[in-house]
This record gives structure tokens, sequence and C-alpha cells, in this order.
């Protein structure tokens, strides 16, 4: 029994001190089980319960998509023009039936152009002054020329190539207002687009630029504040390139004259692109000037008002554009086709009334009047003489 007692006191004291042991651990246990032990071992969060809110997950990252690029705002690519000297589709009233214009081409429409049709079909503009009056009726005329062409030759600037003619020169009018408006309706009725005295427009061509083509002769005088706003105009108005057409200068001269360069110099400081001169029945020099180009004078083509011109050099220049992605335009260049106005004076032996005719061929790459028209093209051509009196031009014929 005494053996009994002992043993429950020992067991008892035994249970107490467990119990003392357990309750004393039991304080040393961190407040948040996420921080030690288990969870922070395995690197993960316990859940959560109640109305607490779950911690927040880092976002995941957006799938990347790659941009198209942007097409660009304009079309990039490369224009040629073509520009030529006068056509003057008829010869004067006394040339002999077989040296005129209608005896040298007969019904051939395309023989004016048949040496050289080849630039004007492959450019993308060809442009040149016509010189003399459609009409089918015999109109009577105060000027003592008389460059009367039938309807039907307006086919020979379709098939030649031409896109655009100015008529802003001093024969428009040879045949009053009767041949003015027969002029114009010949040509609306041909599809051949054209310019009138003082007048500018815009003209989309087949290859998607757009030009803008102003045309002025005011008696061999055009008026530089009225060209400037013209060209300013057609600017605001859409043009993309931008050509002044003028009718100006003196006659047989081979060095513009001081109006005619202060008139090309203010037109492209204004945004004119390119000057087209004509009138002076030679070839004058060509000056870049700015970003611009100036011809200011292409001398004949086509040239019936003549039998024999003392001057047979002609030119094609071509003038070479481009426009880049943002639709910006420059002059890069131009190519110069040297010419004679007729292809009889390539031969041997043809001398006076004898020798134009009216078919423009390029001269021989090389040979002296090759060299000739480039000479007169930049200016450094020395001519024996200037100018023409033309008093006295139908003496010969009584």
């Amino acid at each position: 029994m005494k053996h009994m007692t002992r043993r429950l006191i020992i067991l008892i004291a035994a249970v107490l001190l467990l119990g003392v042991t357990l309750f004393l651990r039991a304080g040393d246990l961190p407040e948040d089980p996420a921080s030690t032990g288990f969870y922070a071992r395995q690197g993960i969060l316990p859940q959560q319960s109640g109305n607490n809110p779950p911690a927040e997950q880092p976002a995941a990252a957006e799938e990347s998509i790659p941009e198209e690029p942007e097409a660009p705002a304009f079309e990039e690519r490369d224009f040629v023009i073509s520009v030529i000297g006068d056509n003057t589709l008829a010869s004067h009233q006394f040339a002999g039936a077989s040296v005129s214009f209608a005896g040298r081409m007969g019904d051939d429409y395309a023989y004016p152009y048949s040496n050289t049709v080849q630039y004007f079909t492959a450019d993308d503009f060809t442009i040149t002054n016509l010189e003399c009056t459609f009409s089918d009726k015999k109109l009577s005329s105060a000027e003592q020329w008389y460059f009367l062409a039938p309807t039907a030759y307006a086919n020979i600037l379709l098939e030649g190539g031409v896109d655009f003619v100015t008529t802003a020169n001093n024969h428009m009018g040879d045949f009053g207002e009767a041949g003015e408006e027969s002029t114009y309706a010949t040509l609306e009725e041909y599809g051949i687009p054209y310019g009138k005295e003082g007048e500018g427009q815009l003209l989309t061509i087949e290859s998607g630029l757009t030009l803008g083509i102003y045309c002025d002769y005011n008696h061999l005088k055009p008026d530089v504040d009225q060209c400037v706003q013209a060209v300013k105009d057609l600017r605001a108005q859409g043009a993309e390139y931008i050509i002044c057409a003028f009718h100006w200068g003196r006659e047989l001269y081979y060095s513009p004259n001081e109006d005619q360069v202060t008139l090309a110099h203010a037109c492209i400081d204004a945004g004119a692109d390119l000057i087209y001169g004509s009138h002076t029945h030679n070839l004058q020099p060509i000056e870049e000037y700015g970003s611009g180009l100036i011809l200011y004078s292409m001398g004949n083509w086509s040239f019936g008002g003549s039998t024999a011109p003392s001057d047979r050099d002609t030119a094609i220049v071509q003038v070479k554009i481009h426009r880049d992605s943002e639709g910006q335009i420059s002059n890069t260049g131009f190519d110069i086709i040297p010419c004679c106005v007729s292809s009889r004076p390539v031969k041997e032996g043809y001398t006076g009334d004898n020798y134009n005719d009216y078919r423009p061929t390029p001269y021989t790459e090389g040979s002296e009047a090759y060299y000739r028209v480039l000479a007169k093209l930049d200016g450094t051509f020395e001519p024996d003489k200037e100018g023409r009196d033309y008093s006295d031009v139908y003496a010969q014929y009584s």
C-alpha cells in the first residue's frame, strides 16, 4: 500500500511536469506561421479564410505584338518630261507645192515625227509650242504670215506622242477670233490638252504626276507679278510639279535678255520647277537656278514657217524628275538629244529651199553639228551674227 501511494505520487508529478513543459514551449511559437517553419521552407503562403483579401499576385506580362510598318504616303518613282520647240504645221502662202509642208508630208501624219517619235512614246509627258491655226475654212488674215493647217493635221501631234501644247504665242491671233476658236475646238475634238494665254491649269498625267502648267505671251513680255501669282495659285491648288511656258525673247539671238532672266528667276523663287521658253527660232542656253530648270528657248521643231530656216539646229531636252515616299518632287537632271529641224541636211548637197523637209532628225553623236547644239545650250556658242530682218521675207516670191 505504501509502495502504491509512492508510485501514484510519482505519476502525478510526471504528468504535472509534462504539462508545464508543453505550456512553456507553446509561448515560443511565432505569431505569423507563414514567416517560419513549413511555409517558409516551401516558399508558399497559407490559404486565407474568412474576410481577409487574397494577397496580390504579380500581373502576367502582356504578349508583345510587333507593329506593321506604315505604308509610304506616296508612290516613290521617276518621271521624264520631254520638251521641244515650235511646231508650225503649215507653210506660208507663197511656198511652192513641192517644198511646202503638205507637199513633203502628203497624207502620212506620222511623217513629221517619224525620226524622233521613239523619244516621246517612251517618256511620261511631252510639251511643245503650237504656232499655227487649225481650220478647214479659208480664213482671212491681216498678218503677213499665213500658217493655216487643216484640222486633220492635229493627227500629227497624236502620231508624234505630244501630250500638251501651249497656244500662248504671237501667231495664235493671226486669223482673229475665228481662228482661235477653230484651233481650240480642234484640239478638244482630238483630245489634245492645251494652254491658253494667261491661264493656268492642273493636269494629272497617266503615270500619276499632277502638273500645274501656266502659259503666257503678253506681247513677248509676260508680267512678273501675274506669273508669280499664277505659280503660287497652282501650288495651292495641288500641283506637284509646275511648268511655266513663256513665249518671249528676241528672234535669232543666242542669249536671253534681262527680262527673260528676271521673270524666270522670279517664277522659280515662287515655286516653279521648269521654265519652257519659245519664240526665238533658235536654241538659247539651259540654266539650273535654285531647285528649278530654265530652258530659255527651244528653237524650232517641225517648222513649216520656213522652207530654209537660217538656223537648222534644235534639240530634245528630257527632264528627269523624282518623287520620294514623302511626296517631295525634285529635278534630278536632264538629257539632251541634239537634232536638226530636217532630215535632209544630214546628207550632202541640200541647199536653199530644197533642204527643209519638216522632219526633225537626231544628229550623229560626236559630229560637229552635235557639239554645236550642246554649245548653244551650255552658253559657250559664239555666233557670227545675231537677229534677222523679216521686212522682205517674201521678196523672192514677188
